[in-house]
């Protein structure tokens, strides 16, 4: 595996405190497993401008956020429109992914739906 990348779901979990949550990512930074995600994800968990989410924050400085800028959308769009799905922020965490890497996820189901659509050889995990 290359890279872990993160749906909102694995961000939540942090956010809230769970152990094993925090221990696993802990555990693939140990390992020098990037981790990565897409900024449209962060918008979707981060609430406190004052920065009070503490875990939240600590964790998003170990990861890759890469952005969304106008090819990605139109490649998320496309790819939505292939799978007859309707989540972007699904589709973007997809398309940050790269053949061989792990997506931690509370949705599985979609992701893998999304993942095969595009053709993208990834393990889909779920939170």
């Amino acid at each position: 595996m290359s890279a872990l990348v993160l749906d909102a779901g694995a961000f939540i979990a942090v956010d809230r405190g769970d152990r094993a949550m925090m221990a696993r990512l802990e555990a693939a930074e140990a390992e020098g497993i990037e981790l990565r995600t897409s900024a449209i994800v962060v918008a979707q968990v981060w609430r406190d401008p004052a920065g009070r989410q503490a875990r939240l924050a600590h964790l998003l400085r170990a990861v890759d956020i890469r952005a969304v800028d106008d090819r990605l959308a139109r490649d998320a769009g496309a790819l939505l429109g292939r799978a007859g799905a309707a989540d972007p922020i699904d589709a973007t965490v997809v398309l940050v992914a790269e053949s061989g890497d792990h997506i931690l996820t509370s949705d599985p189901g979609d992701l893998r739906h999304l993942a095969e659509t595009a053709d993208v050889r990834v393990a889909v995990v779920p939170c």
